[in-house]
């Protein structure tokens, strides 16, 4: 028999926060079949190893000995491999990415692993036990960055274009910056986040690549048609015409203020690297990110930026790791924070969750650029319309409303009834509501109707997807007005002009962490997000032949946008190592606190999504003073920290006097009330806030002194530990002409305590964990499998919280064991006094009875989430295989999974949520033969 053996991790999606309805019940049945983002590559790993100084009896081989070493190592053991990429970056990374023919794949970021075969933990055991491998962690797949809203602009009078270019320069204060000529001269800046490359074409770019020009070199990694999963094409020219997203952030840090738009980069006379580690689509691995990331060191640049990256919510990727030691180096390395703001907190994404690089979070644009309509026939302001460019009508046409009921809940869902006139020559009005607006457009495009404006029912004023058809948004009033008008026999018309129209609309969220902006901490409780740049609505540079300037928004926009004020500190500061490894300290401290609202008495916005605030370029580059540490990790309540030391150190030449206070921000309730389901973004917040007492209020720094001062903080008082509170502020440092904080975050409730598996019917209608069958239903007795084909049980789970380690071991079938987690058919329990997780790969014991042998064992897994984008549950594959590649024999068999709770120590049993499955019987055909 040709053994049908194999093992995947994958995350579907499921129904919206209010969970009014399931997922379907089989919808895991094709997990297998989704093509999620982030997966993990199968037999792929990257083994670091140690220096060759500090391998023993190796010290006096050649710069290779450690790679000569490893793969000695590795043919003795009989282990079969490829080498993929060396990397051999003395002090901050050395080691190999190889493909393994036996392996078990661990994904440190919980995503999809598809495997032809079964996977073999034995093989990594003895990778891990080679003399000098220091970590052993699988290539994962990284996605291709996206904007969260593009527009190509089509000229300077598009009314896309926001009234003030300059708009995010004066919000951060770099325009007096550049007002003094500071603009990032003789700083060099590695640009990885270039997904498909630049366009070093264009004008505003400088028109070229090489010594002379602005873009002065850079690497193609892997090929316009390189997409994660086939074999790169590298060449030195990173040049981009197909995609943009690399073009758009060379522009926020680059673009020469000399252009039609009058846009200017934040450091326009910085020197840029572009480093291409996408194709024109798909995703990339996470072993060509540090490719390019040792290969920026290598070169020499000051600075390494990235405006990609997966959802996590770990600190322990490879290229998080690499990322942080090069901040250490005194590199500044700055990468988006992520746009899954949505998903709620402890949903961070990595790389962007090194510990010491800078992760951006991404403010809206205080204004957005849209366009007006010209109203006849009444009296009436301007009517603006949600579009970036004017509509393309240079008549003044009538008005048609398809309904005079200004309150039907569903206008022109249904076909326009036979008495409707041929709407070609009007501009026909519609309600927003019930049905999509593609259906809308399509039943007046039946009336020959071929321009629209649909007004708002309160779901809110913003851009609208429409498909093909000419049409758009426009403001609730404006509709009742017209929709009044025209049931009063008014003879109503629109005129749309084709330039000076423009209107700068004031974003209501303009000045707000965006929405999308993804919200920390990460689940070992590190500070993530670290600053707050803008990333919402940003005018920049795209590829010539797509357009040459658009609008986007995300984490990706905001993330150069602080490498350009990372360029800007070192021109003026110099770059030392000293100055970059203190520089996210400085701009953390400098920072603008950021309101959850623009309402009056509203909290401030919790400091696990906008980190230490919006960044203050002016003030973090000037001043004379320096406070640290720039944030305080107080950990939860089980670990809490309340004592924390700070100080203040005076380079300047005048004595100053300061006094100390508490800015509480909002506490974010992480859960749903009587739930273990995160809570979607918005994440509510409360007024339930922390409170501090210091070593003194007031004090004066003296030229060259430093102040050394104690905050003793209590956690919120009366907060329903239930649902994870985050609490967070800032302790504020306050002289008569300067605000400094240092930023604080901490869980009001011990994470240990914290449910991680999902055991409720919600999603699925059965209570998980559960094993389904091959025909997509749940098993909930003794079931019988022959593993051909696709006749396997496949455990179906979801994590509420993320898991430092998963393992599913097989057991016999009359076990008597205490689960905490969901049972079945389970025999009476037996107390337990002893655990362990055996490390070679056979079987142990847990609660003193035998395992067989381990299935799969999976690291740092984040948690689901409830957006149907993959990401909604965990779908296991079982095979008759053991992890150790031993076929299992034919018999009955539970499964026994356990899930290690957050904080939790893997040594101690009742630190794991454990489940097991009804008996499963093996009953695999006996092998062909030959």
């Amino acid at each position: 028999m040709k053994a049908f053996a194999w093992s995947y991790l994958c995350f579907l999606a499921f129904v919206s926060t209010a969970f009014a309805a399931k997922f379907p019940a089989n919808a895991w049945k094709d997990a297998t079949k989704q093509s999620v983002p982030g997966n993990a590559v199968p037999n792929k790993f990257i083994v670091e190893v140690a220096d060759a100084a500090d391998i023993p009896g190796k010290r006096s081989l050649h710069a290779r000995a450690p790679h000569e070493a490893l793969y000695h190592s590795l043919r003795k053991r009989d282990v079969g491999f490829k080498v993929d990429k060396e990397f051999n970056h003395q002090g901050i990374f050395v080691g190999a990415s190889v493909t393994l023919d036996n392996a078990n794949v661990r994904p440190a970021m919980g995503v999809i692993i598809d495997m032809p075969s079964y996977a073999s933990l034995q093989d990594q055991q003895k990778i891990a036990q080679i003399a000098g491998v220091k970590a052993v962690r699988p290539v994962v797949r990284i996605p291709g960055p996206k904007p969260v809203s593009m527009h190509v602009v089509t000229g300077v009078n598009d009314p896309a274009l926001p009234p003030d270019s300059e708009s995010t320069h004066i919000l951060t204060r770099v325009d007096k910056l550049h007002a003094q000529g500071i603009a990032g001269k003789g700083v060099k800046i590695g640009m990885i986040s270039l997904d498909t490359g630049i366009d070093h074409t264009h004008p505003t770019l400088g028109g070229g690549i090489g010594p002379g020009f602005k873009i002065i070199g850079g690497f193609d990694f892997v090929g316009d048609a390189f997409d994660g999963s086939n074999t790169p094409v590298p060449d030195p020219d990173p040049l981009d015409q197909c995609n943009g997203h690399g073009t758009h952030v060379a522009g926020i840090i680059g673009a020469d203020p000399v252009n039609p738009f009058n846009i200017s980069g934040v450091a326009f006379q910085a020197s840029l690297t572009s480093y291409r580690i996408f194709g024109c689509g798909g995703s990339t691995t996470d072993d060509v990110i540090i490719e390019a990331l040792l290969r920026g060191v290598s070169e020499g640049q000051d600075i390494l930026t990235m405006s990609l990256g997966g959802s996590d919510g770990w600190t322990e990727s490879s290229a998080s790791v690499v990322s942080s030691r090069i901040s250490d180096t005194g590199k500044i390395v700055t990468i988006a924070a992520g746009n899954d703001g949505s998903k709620g907190a402890f949903y961070t994404s990595s790389p962007g969750n090194a510990i010491s690089a800078i992760s951006v979070a991404s403010l809206d644009n205080t204004v957005i650029e849209l366009q007006n309509a010209t109203v006849h026939g009444a009296t009436h302001d301007p009517i603006t319309y949600f579009a970036t460019f004017p509509f393309p009508v240079t008549q003044t046409l009538p008005i048609f409303v398809t309904s005079t009921d200004t309150t039907v809940i569903d206008d022109a869902c249904d076909p326009l009834p036979d008495s409707t006139p041929d709407l070609s020559g009007f501009v026909t009005i519609i309600r927003r509501g019930t049905c999509t607006f593609v259906q809308k457009l399509t039943n007046v495009a039946a009336k020959k109707g071929s321009l629209a404006l649909i007004y708002d029912n309160g779901s809110g004023f913003s851009a609208i997807s429409v498909g093909n058809f000419t049409a758009t948004l426009i403001q609730a009033a404006d509709g009742v007005f017209l929709a009044n008008a025209f049931a009063a026999g008014q003879k109503i018309s629109l005129s749309f002009p084709q330039s000076g129209a423009a209107f700068g609309f004031p974003d209501p969220a303009g000045g707000l962490i965006s929405s999308f902006s993804s919200f920390g901490p990460t689940n070992d409780l590190f500070f993530k997000p670290a600053i707050a740049a803008p990333g919402g609505n940003i005018l920049s540079t795209l590829p010539v032949p797509l357009g040459s300037f658009g609008i986007e928004s995300g984490t990706s926009m905001a993330t150069p946008f602080m490498a350009g004020v990372s360029a800007l500190l070192f021109g003026v500061k110099g770059r030392s190592p000293s100055v970059g490894t203190t520089a996210r300290t400085l701009f953390e401290t400098t920072a603008q606190k950021i309101s959850s609202s623009h309402t009056d008495g509203d909290p401030l916005q919790s400091v696990a999504v906008q980190g230490g605030g919006l960044v203050d370029a002016f003030s973090a580059i000037t001043t004379d003073f320096v406070v640290t540490p720039g944030e305080f990790l107080l950990n939860d309540t089980a670990n809490f920290k309340p004592l924390q030391t700070f100080t203040v150190k005076n380079n300047g030449k005048k004595a100053k006097a300061f006094k100390l206070s508490h800015s509480p921000a909002g506490t974010a309730l992480s859960l749903q009330p009587g739930t273990s389901f995160p809570a979607d973004g918005p994440v509510p917040l409360s007024t339930q806030f922390a409170t501090v007492k210091f070593s003194e209020t007031s004090f004066t720094v003296h030229p060259g002194q430093t102040q050394k001062l104690t905050a003793h903080f209590t956690a919120p008082k009366g907060v329903d530990a239930s649902v994870l509170p985050i609490f967070s502020g800032f302790i504020d440092i306050t002289s008569a002409d300067e605000i400094f904080h240092v930023s604080y975050v901490g869980v009001a409730a011990s994470l240990k305590n914290a449910k991680v598996v999902d055991t409720t019917d919600t999603f699925f209608g059965t209570n998980l964990p559960a094993l389904g069958a091959p025909d997509g239903t749940f098993i909930s007795g003794p079931s019988n499998f022959t593993f051909v084909g696709a006749d396997i049980p496949t455990l179906v789970m979801r994590l509420d919280f993320g898991t430092p380690k998963l393992r599913v071991d097989l057991v016999g079938p009359n076990i008597k064991i205490k689960t905490t987690l969901n049972q079945r058919d389970i025999s009476p329990v037996l107390e337990r006094s002893l655990f362990t997780f055996p490390n070679d790969a056979k079987g142990g014991s847990f609660a003193q009875v035998k395992t067989l042998g381990p299935l799969f064992e999976f690291d740092f897994i984040p948690r689901n989430s409830d957006v149907n984008d993959g990401s909604g549950f965990n779908a296991f594959g079982i095979s008759n295989v053991f992890a150790n590649n031993t076929v299992i024999p034919n018999g009955s068999y539970r499964i026994l999974l356990r899930v290690l709770k957050v904080t939790g120590d893997p040594t101690k049993e009742e630190d794991f949520e454990s489940w097991l499955s009804p008996v499963v019987g093996f009953q695999a055909p006996p092998p062909k033969q030959s």
